[in-house]
């Protein structure tokens, strides 16, 4: 049984490559960051991320710029490289959470949380995902996961871990780790008392240290380099973001306008398919105890994993400047809390449990191939920049867009594509001659360019959103 299971999750794991090989990077946020670790990885900035040449990106810090640039200078692939370090991220939390499985319930618990959590819809997608969340979400996996180790005595290692995990999560996400680690902790030193107990399992003063060490040099750094961002990325990313749905200081985007409370729905959206299953394990135990009966049932290791599973959620109820991607880090708890209450000992269940396992996997492959097959029906101009380098006769004659090309045109244009106002470029087509012009504009532009244009434009292909235009 283990043994099935077990490669059941290595296929699971390994399936996340075929399409992180095979799909374009999209617009916005996957083919802006990989852009951003281009930027690096061409520029050998390590200090400060570059939304575009002279725009420092303040948005994030570079803990996933650093890993995808690093990726794109040593493996193959324009898809492929950047998209491995979130893999490896998820991998990383994969096997924290499976550990921690392995401690509280044994081995066949444990893959099973691997499995439940793997399979999720969005945990599936950020896996092989150009993203800053995989990264975060380790970070504090880490940390929760060795307070929880080191509250039940396991090796020293991982009271040192813990603060090796706030350092990630802030050199991914920044300050909002010590909110989504600390609130946990501080919940479950009230729920039970036990301040004592994690007072002395951790090391507090060295580890502390040791964070500020691996994380302080590079906000100094960073802010040294390019003044402003402290103030940019505390105050308006963790601040007014939270607080006003719709900021108008976000440099880079436009904020998230959501009715409060969302976020739950984003919840049950990223944990399909096993969102009704946990949601039906819950209902059960409700009808079964009181709430304040099941309060008593459930163990110290339960109570920490039920807050962890929860802050997440509670906290970004009180915003609406949300994304999908802000239920992350909970999700590994709710896998191993929905692990952990069994639901494989009956043979049915078992089929049922191994199913939703495949399910969303399976269509995600198919999705994949089919998008793969028909690239038009994503938002990525890789198949207009390829058309661009079969008709271009020469490396220097460069792709206008007529506007603000979009960020997977600027990845894959690798430094060829140049951006114009359509005045601006309606002053300079033909003067002087020489050269074939390429120029991609909107679709629903190309009968105004078309009328104006002082010289004649032949259709050479479209995608989703341009046509590829030359003289």
């Amino acid at each position: 049984m283990i043994n099935r299971l077990w490669w059941l999750l290595v296929a699971l794991l390994l399936s996340r490559w075929v399409t992180m090989a095979v799909l374009p990077l999209t617009d916005t946020s996957e083919a802006r960051y990989a852009e951003i670790a281009r930027l690096m990885a061409v520029s050998g900035d390590w200090i400060t991320p570059w939304f575009r040449e002279r725009i420092p990106f303040w948005g994030k810090p570079p803990l996933s710029f650093w890993a995808q640039a690093s990726a794109l200078n040593l493996l193959p692939g324009r898809e492929f490289a950047p998209r491995f370090p979130a893999w490896l991220a998820h991998l990383g939390t994969v096997w924290l959470i499976s550990r921690y499985a392995l401690v509280l319930a044994g081995r066949h618990r444990a893959l099973w949380t691997a499995l439940i959590y793997s399979s999720m819809g969005l945990v599936y997608v950020c896996a092989g995902a150009v993203l800053t969340d995989g990264f975060f979400t380790l970070g504090t996996t880490a940390s929760l996961v060795s307070a929880g180790l080191a509250l039940r005595g396991e090796a020293r290692g991982w009271r040192w871990l813990f603060f090796v995990g706030l350092a990630i999560g802030l050199l991914a996400k920044g300050p909002l780790t010590l909110v989504l680690v600390g609130a946990p902790l501080g919940g479950w030193v009230l729920w039970t008392g036990r301040w004592r107990s994690l007072w002395r399992a951790l090391p507090w003063w060295w580890g502390g240290a040791l964070t500020l060490l691996l994380t302080l040099p590079w906000y100094l750094a960073a802010e040294v380099k390019t003044p402003g961002f402290l103030d940019y990325f505390i105050v308006g990313e963790h601040i007014s973001r939270f607080l006003d749905p719709g900021w108008a200081g976000d440099r880079y985007g436009s904020a998230h306008d959501q009715p409060r409370g969302t976020i739950w729905l984003l919840w049950f959206w990223a944990a399909l398919p096993w969102s009704p299953v946990i949601l039906w394990r819950l209902i059960q135990r409700l009808r079964r105890h009181c709430v304040a009966r099941a309060g008593r049932q459930l163990d110290d290791d339960q109570k920490l994993l039920l807050l962890a599973a929860l802050v997440p959620v509670v906290f970004f109820t009180f915003s609406g400047n949300i994304l999908a991607t802000y239920v992350l880090p909970g999700l590994p708890f709710a896998a191993l809390l929905l692990a952990m209450g069994g639901g494989t000992e009956h043979p049915a269940r078992r089929v049922i449990w191994r199913v939703l396992v495949v399910l969303l996997p399976a269509l995600a492959l198919s999705g994949g191939l089919y998008v793969w097959r028909y690239p038009q029906t994503l938002k990525t101009e890789k198949t207009l920049i390829q058309c661009y380098r079969a008709a271009a006769a020469s490396a220097s004659q460069s792709l206008i867009y007529i506007g603000e090309a979009p960020f997977s045109a600027r990845y894959y244009g690798r430094g060829q594509v140049v951006e114009m106002t359509l005045e601006h470029w309606l002053a300079q087509a033909g003067k002087p001659p020489g050269d074939a012009m390429f120029v991609a504009v909107r679709k629903r532009l190309v009968g105004p360019l078309r009328d104006r244009s002082p010289i004649p434009l032949v259709a050479l292909c479209e995608d989703r959103r341009y046509s590829l235009m030359s003289d």
